[in-house]
């Protein structure tokens, strides 16, 4: 069996952030350009609604028309990214997954064999804790091959847009 070609299976993480549609789009001009597989996944963070839950944020049911309103998001995001392949003839596979964000993006890269996992830019922490724990950042700690985080949107705008 021959070594698996460095961009042929990537794996893009998509939250609800607008870092993740130009990491969105450098993915998709990744995969085109090299001919590669791209999956979107989206996770439901069913971990912070329980904590949410147990400090009294909310009540229970509130929490399930709040996960409700997380899975529509991602849906919504998804079916995005699916349409800025189609655009550019590119078949966008989609995913979405219920957990710890950052353990069910690296089952799936695990799963899927991914040879690259796309990430939006980090934000800016606004507390100590945030710097400590991020879920992009744990993706990358614990990723099981390269990842790139797509840094501001000119690059990977322009690259999108350069594609036939």
């Amino acid at each position: 069996m021959s070594a698996p070609m460095p961009l042929d299976r990537i794996l893009l993480y998509v939250d609800a952030t607008e870092e993740a549609i130009s990491a969105a789009r450098y993915a998709v001009a990744l995969a085109k350009r090299y001919g590669g597989q791209l999956t979107a996944v989206y996770v439901v963070n069913v971990g912070i609604l329980q904590e949410l839950f147990r400090a009294r944020v909310f009540l229970e049911d509130e929490g399930a028309g709040m996960e409700q309103d997380l899975e529509d998001d991602g849906r919504d995001y998804l079916r995005y990214v699916e349409e800025l392949g189609r655009a550019k003839g590119l078949l966008v596979l989609t995913e979405m997954r219920k957990g710890v964000v950052h353990a069910e993006v690296v089952n799936l890269a695990q799963e899927m064999g991914a040879t690259l996992i796309v990430l939006g830019e980090f934000e800016e922490p606004l507390s100590r804790r945030d710097a400590s724990y991020s879920e992009s950042e744990m993706i990358l700690w614990r990723a099981p091959c390269p990842v790139a985080v797509v840094k501001g949107d000119d690059l990977a705008t322009g690259l999108y847009d350069g594609l036939q």
